[in-house]
């Protein structure tokens, strides 16, 4: 019989939640490497950089050391060496006057002779049946653990190197040597040696704490270098967290803010770059509320007018044609307006105008003769300037043409309306001069608003939106100039479009 178990539930995730687990670990890490500010990335690089060059200085410093102790040990074996070669060629026994014969006589009489710096030991060796050389040495005691001349081990190893120098590793200290072996009787084996011994370990001793004491030096230069660093780069930093903390509180309602530009630095131009931005984004966001206001404002009255004639429409022909006359009517109007509306709104953006090389001579011609259509005036070409600007030709003559229709709207017919241009110095005028009432002083700044058309004296003939010397306006600052109204001579208004070439 077979007995069926019971299954033991799955334990694998689904499909997908491993990658979304990973992820999940990924973008935590993520934010652990961005809670890591600035500052603390600089300090540590500074510290980095800084604990790599100590640590290279000190080590090159005790490298540099420990050959200079290796040179000089190598020169003072060798120094003794050949002195003590130099004395078995040429030296005399004092007692015979004779050169030595006696291996152990001249190894007594040369070690009577000399004189071992405190880690030096000059030591004679003669060679003995036993295996184990005799020794001759100097009646001193050295700083170290255990001397070559009570080592016999080493002394028998020495003796029986056929090397003239080098090192013995012991546990009680490395020795350096260099050994003179001594034959006088024509035999291939020593009778008897020279050697002089160095225990460097007090030399390397010293290195040591000469390296140590570089090594705290470096300590308390890193610690002053944390402690200014992390001061300076707090300074350094100073606008780049304003800007952090100004971007953070920027808002739609209020773009006002503005960081404090000091100093004339990268992060200086960073913050004035930063302001900069802010003045784009204030005048985009105005920019866009205004046209928000306004077409709410202008385009409620002619949808209030067409929805009233629509809806008392009777079924009257006569009736029916004056409604869809008038509704036509308002609808070429909202029509106009969104189009204003639309051309001042792209004022802000950076190609509103596209300069290019212009004879002002041609460009006013021109202009006169497009306006002259406009109305039954007494149309006069007074001033050309004969010279060349970059400048915009279809916004200028968008721009005279507002002008002049704005002139011939204010005037009758057979009034004069003057058009000119004239250069003075860097700065270029471009004007419309017109003989009707006029506009009062109260009106000079209200009539380049939008949808102001001044008092009783000026507007009352005009039917447009109030845009057109807004537009022109516009213009002009897309420029880089401005336009102004002047009174004309005999009365009229003059309207002026000033344009500084320096600007173009």
């Amino acid at each position: 019989m077979t007995t069926t178990g019971s299954r033991t539930p799955r334990t694998t995730p689904p499909a997908g939640t491993t990658d979304r687990a990973t992820r999940d670990r990924a973008t935590t890490a993520d934010r652990v490497r961005r809670r890591i500010s600035a500052r603390v990335r600089i300090l540590l690089w500074l510290l980095f950089v800084m604990a790599v060059a100590l640590a290279s200085v000190a080590m090159t410093t005790r490298s540099f050391l420990l050959r200079d102790v290796d040179h000089r040990i190598s020169g003072l074996l060798a120094q003794e060496a050949g002195e003590f070669a130099n004395f078995e060629e040429r030296g005399f026994d004092p007692e015979t006057g004779r050169p030595f014969t006696d291996p152990d006589r001249l190894l007594r009489v040369f070690l009577e002779r000399q004189y071992a710096d405190p880690d030096e030991e000059l030591i004679g060796l003669v060679a003995r049946r036993s295996g184990d050389p005799a020794k001759l040495t100097q009646p001193r005691e050295l700083p170290v653990a255990l001397p070559l001349h009570r080592d016999g081990d080493a002394r028998r190893r020495i003796f029986g190197s056929p090397d003239a120098s080098g090192v013995l590793h012991r546990p009680e200290g490395e020795i350096r040597w260099a050994k003179v072996a001594v034959a006088r009787h024509g035999g291939g084996d020593p009778e008897a040696a020279f050697v002089v011994a160095f225990h460097p370990a007090r030399e390397v001793a010293r290195v040591n704490e000469v390296f140590q004491v570089l090594l705290a030096i470096s300590g308390v230069a890193l610690l002053l270098t944390t402690g200014i660093g992390w001061a300076v780069a707090g300074r350094i930093l100073q606008p780049v967290r304003l800007v952090r903390t100004a971007a953070a509180q920027l808002t739609e309602q209020d773009l006002t803010r503005r960081i404090a530009v000091r100093g004339h630095d990268d992060i200086a131009a960073l913050a004035e770059t930063f302001n900069a931005m802010l003045d784009r984004l204030e005048r985009a966001f105005a920019a866009q509320r205004q046209f928000v206001d306004d077409a709410g404002h202008e385009l409620r009255t002619p949808i209030t007018i067409v929805r009233g004639h629509l809806e008392l429409m009777g079924d009257d022909p006569a009736e029916r044609e004056e409604t869809v006359r008038l509704v036509t009517d308002e609808l070429d109007r909202m029509s106009r307006i969104v189009e204003d509306l639309l051309l001042l709104a792209k004022a802000e953006r950076p190609d509103f105008v596209t300069p290019e090389p212009v004879q002002l001579a041609e460009l006013t011609a021109d202009v006169y003769v497009k306006v002259r259509t406009l109305g039954e005036r007494d149309w006069q070409l007074t001033d050309i300037a004969d010279r060349e600007a970059r400048l915009d030709p279809q916004r200028i003559t968008q721009a005279m043409v507002q002008l002049a229709q704005n002139a011939v709207q204010h005037t009758t017919t057979g009034q004069t309306i003057r058009i000119g241009s004239r250069a003075q110095g860097a700065r270029i005028e471009l004007y419309v001069a017109d003989s009707g009432p006029g506009v009062r002083p109260q009106d000079r700044e209200l009539v380049f608003e939008r949808f102001r058309r001044g008092t009783s004296r000026r507007g009352a003939r005009g039917s447009g939106a109030g845009l057109g010397l807004s537009i022109v306006k516009a213009i002009a600052e897309g420029h880089g100039g401005r336009v102004r109204l002047d009174d004309t001579e005999g009365g009229g208004a003059t309207f002026v479009l000033t344009l500084e070439e320096a600007r173009q």
